[in-house]
């Protein structure tokens, strides 16, 4: 498996609940948007206190892995961004874009979301490349091709559908509303 890229690694081995979550809430206040912490515990009860925090937080709960007898939490600090405006005029929906899967369509799908939000849930033959990435990667993509950009809400992906547009990029679409509410075929870590 690929090696998870993560900006914070909290140590929370030992501690009972609350005190996890604890540590994760002072430690999410001290990253900046977008940025994945990685938490270690050993309380078997923080899977869900640490996904159910997530949610009434607004923060990204990208999932667990069981390593022996350490649960290593994986959590993305949300940002304003993430409710903004979208200006990328062409867009496909969930539907559509699974229906173009289905009909094995000729078009690229890339993933801009960061590596450890694709390692834990992505489409079957997405490309990952984080936005931060995207500039360095252009050489990689034929500007001829279509393309789909999917992220978790389509804010991600609007700014990567514009990047190449304006790079000469022609046939260039934003999925929304994204894998936050994807329903179709996914690979994740566990298969």
């Amino acid at each position: 498996m690929e090696s998870l890229k993560t900006n914070f690694t909290l140590d929370a081995k030992g501690l009972a609940c609350p005190m996890p979550i604890v540590k994760t809430k002072k430690a999410m206040n001290d990253l900046a948007a977008g940025q994945v912490l990685e938490v270690q515990a050993t309380d078997k009860g923080s899977k869900a206190d640490m996904k159910a925090w997530a949610e009434t937080t607004g923060h990204q709960y990208l999932g667990t892995i069981e390593d022996g007898d350490v649960l290593k939490h994986y959590l993305r600090k949300s940002s304003n961004e993430e409710s903004d405006e979208r200006k990328h005029p062409h867009i496909l929906s969930n539907e559509e874009l699974e229906k173009k899967l289905e009909e094995n369509a000729d078009f690229v799908l890339i993933d801009v979301r960061e590596v450890a939000e694709y390692v834990f849930n992505h489409i079957p033959n997405a490309i990952s490349i984080p936005l931060e990435d995207l500039e360095s990667r252009l050489d990689d993509l034929n500007k001829e091709a279509e393309i789909a950009i999917i992220c978790r809400t389509g804010n991600r992906s609007d700014l990567a559908a514009q990047k190449l547009a304006v790079k000469g990029f022609k046939k260039v679409f934003n999925v929304v509303p994204g894998m936050s509410n994807w329903l179709g075929k996914t690979i994740n870590i566990n298969s």
